[in-house]
């Protein structure tokens, strides 16, 4: 701006007959316009700022009241059977798992039961402990912070402790092979590794499996792979009976379609003994009553030999020559 302004007042100085005024206009003008578009800048900055604080705070209230709600044992059991659904749906496993959304008596049925094949299955309790991680994440300092991600991860042991004692595989029929810990989160279970590093160690000793969504995801994919071999183990079985019964009905039509053979042969040779007999018969004395002034004008046509015979089928299949091994 500075060298445009210096380069319009040499201008001006170099044409006397230009007043100062007229000098000075595009420099004005110039001036003008810069301004017009600095004020428009700073209106769209704070009409941006404005949105995004107003984003940011609906943001927070947001994230409030979800705090708040996973504080309700209920609102944060619902909110876990609602992510194990999902799960199993995005693993390809929801037409192979049992969901209980409400549990029952002394705590005795998990959330979800998973059919392993082979009849066999796999419990699932989504009903984790979170308040402990909860207060961690509202803590004003590093030191409660710790302090709380301590209790966090006590509270999933006693957790797995609870599950490992309710003993689903002896409640339940068929006999679950373990019970999974389901957390809805995998910030959950890395905050209490932090915390515990051996508790998936002590956890699995008791039987208890502790699973993030990834985690639970990898066990169900493996599962559904599983019970694809199955499948295939069960479309080969079907295919051998249906072979088996296709050998026999195809047995049962071949027997049938060489007796046909049998009695067209038997048809053919009667048909040609008669036309023997119409040679060797009948037509020498037709022919004779024909002569002696009897017969019509046209003498009668006789019957011809049929001499294609009828192929035995099961006399060729007995004595066709033997398959020879395929070469190495």
């Amino acid at each position: 701006m500075g060298a445009a302004a210096a380069a319009l007042w040499f201008r001006a100085r170099a044409k006397p007959e230009i007043s100062p005024e007229e000098a000075a206009r595009p420099l004005a003008d110039a001036l003008a316009r810069l301004e017009s578009q600095i004020r428009e800048s700073e209106l769209q900055r704070a009409h941006s700022l404005g949105g995004l604080e107003q984003h940011l705070k609906s943001l927070s209230a947001e994230t409030l009241a979800l705090s708040r709600a996973l504080r309700v044992p209920n609102a944060r059991g619902r909110w876990g059977e609602l992510t194990l659904r999902r799960v199993a749906e995005l693993a390809g496993m929801a037409a192979f798992c049992d969901f209980f959304e409400q549990e029952s008596d002394h705590g005795m049925r998990p959330d979800m039961i998973v059919r392993l094949p082979g009849g066999r299955t796999l419990a699932v309790d989504a009903k984790a402990p979170l308040s402990g991680y909860l207060d961690a994440e509202a803590a004003p300092d590093d030191a409660s912070r710790r302090s709380c991600l301590d209790r966090h991860a006590q509270q999933l042991a006693r957790h797995v402790a609870q599950l490992s004692a309710r003993e689903y595989w002896s409640g339940l029929q068929p006999a679950p092979e373990m019970v999974v810990l389901f957390l809805p989160g995998d910030h959950f279970l890395a905050a209490a590794l932090e915390r515990e590093p051996d508790l998936l160690e002590r956890a699995l000793a008791k039987k208890v499996l502790i699973a993030s969504p990834v985690t639970l995801i990898s066990v169900l994919k493996g599962v559904a792979y599983g019970w694809r071999q199955d499948g295939l183990a069960r479309n080969a079985d079907e295919l051998r009976r249906l072979s088996s019964e296709l050998y026999d009905r195809v047995r049962v039509f071949a027997e049938a379609y060489a007796e046909s053979g049998r009695t067209l042969t038997k048809a053919v040779e009667a048909y040609n003994r008669s036309v023997a007999s119409w040679e060797s018969r009948l037509q020498p004395s037709l022919k004779r009553m024909r002569e002696l002034g009897a017969g019509g004008a046209a003498e009668a046509a006789g019957p011809a030999y049929i001499g294609v015979a009828a192929r035995d089928l099961g006399r060729e299949v007995e004595n066709s020559p033997p398959d020879r091994p395929s070469p190495a």
